[in-house]
């Protein structure tokens, strides 16, 4: 990639990531566009659609959280570094408004641009899930996908203005539930 086209792909970056912040990941491309001072073309010609913008900007932060995993699989407490986990994840995602209803939606589209992403994410929670449950701290009968759905659940809440009051309580119920390993979930 030239130079100039570089710079321009980081700007746009850098942009969409505050406009997404401000305004949720449905923010429009023109503005995008019109706040990163570049032509509505420029943006299209780095990122044919929305969900290659959100990729790009998304790859690296999943990278991050994945090897934020990986590094807590040496804690001592395997129970703790998992809550530490979903913690700094649910962060991530309220963080980025309306992030987890793309990842959500792409886990199973194998199409999708984001789907490696969030694929190698979500494996790297369940890595966590499976190292509690091996040390017997979590519950045997929770798998990384069901982990991935609290995931989606919890972040939603704390973007629902009228519940987010209550999302640090429903976490912390959350969180005794998936460490809870003397009760099983019911299976259909």
């Amino acid at each position: 990639m030239r130079a100039d086209a570089k710079k321009n792909y980081d700007h746009l970056l850098n942009v969409a990531r505050t406009v997404f912040m401000e305004q949720g990941s449905d923010a429009s491309l023109r503005d995008i566009a019109r706040r990163a001072e570049v032509g509505l073309g420029t943006l299209y010609r780095h990122f044919p659609t929305r969900e290659a913008l959100l990729e790009a900007l998304l790859r690296s932060s999943f990278e991050a959280l994945a090897e934020r995993a990986d590094e807590l699989q040496a804690a001592d407490d395997s129970a703790a570094a998992l809550m530490e986990w979903l913690q700094e994840i649910i962060a991530f995602t309220h963080e980025h408004r309306g992030v987890i209803a793309p990842m959500v939606s792409v886990i199973e589209d194998h199409e999708s641009a984001l789907h490696a992403s969030c694929v190698s994410l979500r494996a790297a929670g369940a890595a966590l899930l499976s190292r509690a449950q091996a040390d017997g701290k979590a519950r045997a009968d929770l798998d990384g996908a069901e982990l991935f759905d609290l995931i989606a659940a919890l972040a939603w809440l704390r973007e629902q203005p009228s519940h987010a009051s209550r999302a640090d309580r429903i976490f912390g119920i959350i969180s005794g539930a998936v460490l809870n390993t003397g009760k099983s979930i019911a299976r259909r």
